[in-house]
């Protein structure tokens, strides 16, 4: 299997270091950004296979970052997974209408996400081949 690149976009380093552990147990490549401007230079360097993106982080929020990966046709197809501590009613639909593809709430389930990632990167890999 060969190695995907995670993008996980987090202030919180509590929750980049779980991430981190996460992605490295799935054998893939983490990149990490703590902020929507640093997120999109990593996009511009390389394309991650997924993006985790917590929602309320500094600078541009998540939100809007989503909106501006799905708005860009060279991200579009890039699967955004929301990781937010926003859990109250109309918080997933926000999510969802802003671009993300999926919403796991925090704290985080590591059985969940996991799940998730595998699900979406099974996906990229079916259908490249």
């Amino acid at each position: 299997m060969d190695r995907k690149k995670v993008l996980c976009v987090e202030d919180n380093q509590t929750n980049m270091v779980l991430v981190s552990r996460i992605v490295e147990a799935e054998k893939h490549t983490l990149l990490q950004a703590a902020d929507g401007h640093r997120a999109l230079v990593i996009l511009a360097e390389e394309r991650p296979d997924i993006i985790l993106l917590d929602i309320n982080i500094p600078g541009i929020d998540g939100l809007e970052l989503a909106s501006m990966i799905k708005d860009n046709p060279e991200w579009s197809t890039i699967p955004i997974i929301a990781t937010t501590a926003n859990v109250l009613v109309g918080d997933r639909e926000r999510c969802l209408e802003a671009g993300c593809d999926e919403y796991l709430p925090k704290p985080l389930d590591i059985r969940a996400l996991r799940t998730v990632m595998r699900q979406y990167l099974s996906n990229i890999t079916e259908n490249t081949l």
